[in-house]
C-alpha cells in the first residue's frame, strides 16, 4: 500500500470497529499529519479516498466527519461462483428492462444510463456545427476505420495525461463502447470458446457471449476491490479460458475498483498465459476521489490488453462514439470495423474533437463528478432509512450504480414487478449472472440527481421491499 492508502485503511478500520462513530469529527489534517508523521498532502489523499468510499464527509469550515450512513452500512459479501462453464441465456429479460429505460414517465433506477440533463449538449452542438462548417468534403471518404485522426489524437493525449502511453495507430473509433467490445470479442474468440467474466457481471457482456455462441465462466469478485486475481488464476489452471472481459474501474453493477497492484498482477497473469483482456472502462472518468484510476492498460507491455471506452457515459450520450486501444489486435479490429459498419459517424467525431480541443471537457467532468458523488451519498442515506433490516449496499468510489443485497425473502423479480406498477424501474440481480444466482439483489442507478421524484420513489421501493421481507 502507498502511505495514504495505509492511513485510509487504518481510519476505515477504526470506523468499522466503532472507535470513530457516525457524526464524530475525524482528526484535522494538521492533527493527523503530526500524529502519524506524514505530510498534509498524504492526509488529504487519505481523506479524499475515505470520502470517495462514503465513509467520511466534508463539512464547510468544520472539517471531516464520519458519515451517518456507516451506522448501518455493510457491503455485500464477495461472490463465490462455482467455476463451471455455462451457456448463456439472458437476452429476453434484458430486453424487457432496456425497454423500460426508454419510458421517461418511469423513475429510471433500473436504467443503464445517467440523466441526459447532466451533459453539455448545447455546447456540443455548437462545437459540431463549427467543425462541420469547415469540414473538407474529402474527409467523408478519408476518415474511414480506424476513424478521425484529430479525435484519435485528442484521445491519445488523454491517455498520456494519465501516464498511459498509447500510440494513436492503436486506436480504432467505434459506434460506442459496445461495438468496440464486440469487435474485440470477435477478434480473439471463436464459437464455443470460454470467456472469463466477473460475478456479477454486466449483462451486455453476457448478451455478447450469447450472441457469439460463447461460454462463460464466472470469477469470484469483491464488491469493493473487484475480481479476485488468484481465483482467476485457479480457474485458468483447470479451464481453457480464451479471453477475459472485465471492468477494473467502477464495475457494473458493483461499482468496485481494483487496486493498482491487483491490476498489475492481472495484466502479468494474462500476459504470461497469452490470454487477451478486453477491458471495459466506460466509467473511468466518473471517479469521486482525488485522482483518476489508471486502467489495466497502463501495465500492458506486450499488447494483450484491449482497452475500450466511450464518451457516452461522461460527455455525449446519443453521439455513440467509442474507441478501443486494441494493442496487438489493432489491425484486425480496424478491419472488422470496416467490414461491419465501415466507420463511425463523422459529424459526431468532428464535434467531439472540436469540443475536446477547446478544453471544456475537464471542467464539465468536475461538475459531473461532484453531482454524482452528492447523489450517491443521498441515495445511500435513503436506503439506510427506508429499506428492510439486513439490507447491504455497496459504497462505490465512482460511476453511478449501487448494488443492493436484500434479505433472502425478497425476490428481486417480484420487487421489480411491483415497483413497475408504481412507475419505478429497477434492474433485478437475475440479469447479472449466467445462472441467475443473484435472486435478492438489485442494481440502483443514482445518476439522476435532478429528478425530484427519485427520493420519493426510493422510499416506495423500500416500503415494498420491507413488505416482501416480512
Amino acid at each position: 500500500m502507498k502511505r495514504y492508502e495505509a492511513l485510509a485503511q487504518e481510519i476505515a478500520e477504526s470506523i468499522a470497529q466503532g472507535q470513530l462513530r457516525p457524526g464524530e469529527r475525524v482528526p484535522s489534517v494538521r492533527q493527523a499529519s503530526r500524529s502519524r508523521g506524514v505530510s498534509p498532502s498524504t492526509v488529504f489523499e487519505a481523506y479524499y479516498l475515505l470520502e470517495a468510499r462514503g465513509l467520511i464527509e466534508a463539512r464547510p469550515r468544520s472539517g471531516y466527519f464520519v458519515s451517518h450512513t456507516v451506522s448501518w452500512q455493510q457491503e455485500p459479501e464477495g461472490s463465490r461462483p462455482v467455476a463451471k462453464e455455462r451457456a448463456v441465456e439472458v437476452s429476453e429479460l434484458v430486453f424487457q428492462v432496456l425497454g423500460h429505460a426508454k419510458n421517461r414517465a418511469l423513475v429510471p433506477m433500473g436504467s443503464a444510463f445517467p440523466s441526459p440533463l447532466l451533459f453539455p449538449l448545447p455546447k456540443l452542438a455548437l462545437a459540431t456545427g463549427k467543425a462541420l462548417r469547415r469540414l473538407d468534403p474529402w474527409r467523408t471518404v478519408e476518415d474511414l476505420s480506424p476513424g478521425s485522426a484529430a479525435l484519435r489524437r485528442q484521445i491519445g493525449l488523454r491517455y498520456l495525461g494519465m501516464g498511459c502511453g498509447v500510440d494513436t495507430e492503436e486506436l480504432v473509433i467505434t459506434n460506442g463502447a459496445m461495438e468496440a467490445l464486440n469487435l474485440c470479442l470477435e477478434s480473439v474468440t471463436r464459437p464455443g470458446d470460454l470467456v472469463a467474466v466477473e460475478s456479477p457481471t454486466f449483462y451486455a457482456a453476457l448478451q455478447a457471449l450469447e450472441r457469439h455462441n460463447l461460454r462463460a465462466v464466472e470469477i469470484a469478485t469483491h464488491p469493493r476491490t473487484g475480481i479476485d486475481v488468484a481465483a482467476l488464476a485457479a480457474v485458468m489452471e483447470r479451464h481453457p479460458v480464451k479471453a477475459c472481459w472485465l471492468m477494473p474501474n467502477f464495475q457494473n453493477p458493483l461499482g468496485s475498483l481494483m487496486p493498482d497492484d491487483a491490476k498489475e498482477a492481472l495484466v502479468d497473469l494474462l500476459a504470461k498465459r497469452e490470454v487477451p483482456l478486453i477491458e471495459d472502462d466506460v466509467y473511468g472518468e466518473l471517479y469521486f476521489g482525488a485522482r483518476k484510476p489508471r486502467p489495466a492498460k497502463a501495465w500492458d507491455r506486450a499488447g494483450w490488453v484491449m482497452h475500450c471506452s466511450s464518451f457516452s457515459k461522461s460527455l455525449a450520450p446519443g453521439y455513440r462514439v467509442g474507441w478501443v486501444a486494441a494493442g496487438r489486435y489493432a489491425r484486425d479490429v480496424a478491419q472488422r470495423k470496416l467490414m461491419s459498419s465501415i466507420a463511425a459517424p463523422l459529424p459526431s467525431q468532428e464535434g467531439l474533437s472540436e469540443y475536446l480541443e477547446r478544453g471544456g471537457y475537464d471542467r464539465h467532468l468536475r461538475q459531473l463528478r461532484a453531482k454524482l458523488a452528492q447523489h450517491r451519498h443521498a441515495t445511500l442515506r435513503d436506503i439506510a432509512r427506508h429499506f428492510p433490516a439486513g439490507t447491504r449496499a455497496t459504497q462505490p468510489e465512482g460511476g453511478y450504480f449501487i448494488w443492493v443485497e436484500l434479505p433472502p425473502r425478497v425476490d428481486a423479480l417480484e420487487l421489480h414487478r411491483l415497483a413497475l406498477s408504481q412507475g419505478i424501474s429497477l434492474a433485478p440481480g437475475h440479469l447479472f449472472s449466467a445462472d441467475h444466482r443473484f435472486k435478492h439483489h438489485v442494481r440502483i442507478n443514482f445518476g439522476h440527481p435532478d429528478d425530484k421524484k427519485f427520493h420519493v420513489a426510493l422510499k416506495t421501493v423500500g416500503t415494498i421491499a420491507r413488505a416482501l421481507a416480512a
